[in-house]
């Protein structure tokens, strides 16, 4: 440790032998850094404050029918990339601060010097931002930030609008694609079904449930046939029971036997008849109802022409006198009994014949009703999806519509809380900071100066010192023993660096006096 003081303490001595030199460096350095500090030209830093005003009522009540723009990262991101070379250029516009007759290289320049000067930030968590310029001519520096402002507000909302419009281009081209794609399931899904309108799968029923349900109604129709028969022949059995027997000794004819008449058999002919008119007017021979009808017109025919032969026997058998005075109310009941009968059981073999075409048209359609409903699935599958994305589409394109105009309604309210200003005092230089910059650095050159000197011509203060740096005896030490005129020469010459030392501070205090007593007009 007290070698490291014996080493500093020389440091010092060496100094204090050329401590004039470095007066003069430091002297020098102040004057220079003075001037330099009082010509720089002033600066006015012209400034703007925005507020975005993102809280708008229309967003919670448009919740869920339009698309939320995040305004707040958008601003962020906008207050990053504003001060951008198309944007400066715009600027330089705006502001009327192009170069008539200026170089390539001078638009350069200005175009980097705007970009280096203009600043953005964010002031706070409240969507408050604040835009900065200096510059030398206040009024251009108010021109600057008014047109920053008109960027910073035009900017946003085109951002805005021209996501609007790009999303929904793209929406309209896959909805004009998923409509064309509809439009041609629609035309295979109703060519199949004109295809196949014998299949048609109505209630809810397949081929399957179809056939099951054919064949139920067939097996229905028969037994009912089955129970109309017996009740026929049962009525008939009665009829010919309760018949007078005819004398045998009567072998003429009775007078109008051959005027037989079959009311209610004609009157079912002439119905059928008719319905067979009506059927064929629709359908062809070869329908089911129509080769029904026929048959049924058949067993009529055969069924009249029984009972007439029937009616003409007895007849012949029986005189018509004899009939007529034997006759009862019971025959008359059971006759007509027997006719309803008849005309029952031909009205169920009619259904009877119908249920079972009906039967064999759905076991043919059985085969091929496999492969037809899974083409059916499969076709109703393609529609369907199609017309999912396409109703899908379509409601996000209003969507996006909405949202577009939910922007322009204003979901950000962009408010000019401080308009560009420029004060009237200069905002730079700080020339009180840099003037007392410049004195530390002209004392921190001259001290510098003067440790250099001593460096460069060393002086052996202590006889340690010698011994150790030429490594040889030393016999003995010397002692420099000053006269009175010598000490007092000494003196003034102290005196002299104190005063010239003090007058260096001293103009460094006058220069931020006067530099205050400035700033304060």
């Amino acid at each position: 440790m007290e070698e490291l003081l014996q080493q500093l303490l020389g440091f010092l001595r060496g100094m204090w032998r050329f401590r004039w030199h470095g007066l003069v460096v430091a002297w020098a350095v102040m004057v220079i850094g003075a001037v330099v500090v009082w010509r720089l030209p002033d600066r006015y830093e012209a400034s703007a404050r925005i507020y975005v005003d993102t809280q708008s009522i229309l967003r919670p009540l448009m919740s869920g029918m339009a698309v939320q723009p995040n305004v707040d990262q958008q601003l962020q991101m906008l207050s990053r990339t504003l001060i951008s070379r198309p944007n400066v250029e715009k600027l330089i516009h705006m502001a009327n601060l192009d170069l008539k007759n200026g170089s390539a290289t001078e638009q350069e320049k200005l175009i980097e010097d705007l970009t280096g000067k203009l600043a953005i930030k964010s002031v706070g968590r409240d969507n408050f931002y604040q835009l900065t310029y200096m510059d030398s001519d206040p009024e251009k520096a108010r021109r600057v930030i008014q047109s920053l402002v008109s960027i910073f507000v035009e900017s946003s909302l085109g951002a805005s609008r021209k996501d609007t419009n790009s999303a929904k281009l793209f929406l309209d081209e896959q909805i004009k694609s998923y409509r064309t794609k509809l439009e041609e399931a629609e035309a295979r899904l109703k060519e199949f079904r004109l295809r196949n309108l014998d299949l048609q799968v109505s209630e809810g029923r397949d081929s399957a449930a179809r056939m099951n349900a054919a064949s139920t109604q067939l097996e229905q129709a028969k037994l009912e046939l089955r129970e109309a028969e017996m009740a026929r022949d049962a009525a008939r059995a009665q009829l010919l029971g309760s018949k007078p027997q005819a004398s045998s000794s009567s072998s003429s004819a009775a007078p109008g036997a051959e005027l037989v008449a079959t009311p209610e058999i004609d009157a079912r002919l002439e119905s059928q008849r008719r319905n067979l008119d009506a059927l064929l007017q629709r359908f062809t021979d070869q329908h089911p109802e129509v080769q029904s009808t026929r048959r049924l017109l058949k067993e009529l025919e055969e069924q009249k022409r029984i009972e007439v032969n029937e009616k003409r026997q007895s007849a012949t058998a029986t005189p018509l006198t004899v009939i007529s005075s034997n006759a009862s109310l019971a025959q008359q009941e059971l006759s007509r009994v027997l006719a309803t009968a008849e005309v029952q059981v031909a009205s169920l073999r009619a259904r009877v014949a119908e249920y079972s075409a009906r039967y064999a048209q759905a076991r043919e359609q059985m085969k091929t009703a496999p492969q037809l409903e899974a083409e059916a699935v499969q076709l109703n599958r393609d529609y369907e999806i199609h017309k999912k994305n396409y109703e899908g589409l379509v409601s996000r394109r209003e969507s996006a519509n909405m949202s577009g105009q939910l922007e322009d309604a204003g979901v950000a309210e962009f408010r000019l809380i401080d308009p560009p200003r420029v004060p009237s005092k200069p905002s730079a230089p700080n020339r009180l900071l840099l003037l007392a910059a410049a004195f530390a650095a002209a004392v921190a050159a001259g001290l510098a100066s003067a440790l250099a000197f001593s460096q460069l011509r060393p002086v052996f203060y202590r006889g340690t010192e010698l011994r150790n740096k030429l490594d040889l005896p030393l016999l003995g030490v010397v002692s420099v023993v000053l006269t009175d005129a010598e000490e007092r020469q000494e003196r003034i010459g102290r005196t002299r660096f104190l005063g010239a030392s003090a007058s260096l501070l001293g103009v460094f205090l006058i220069g931020m006096a006067v530099l205050t007593i400035k700033s304060l007009k």
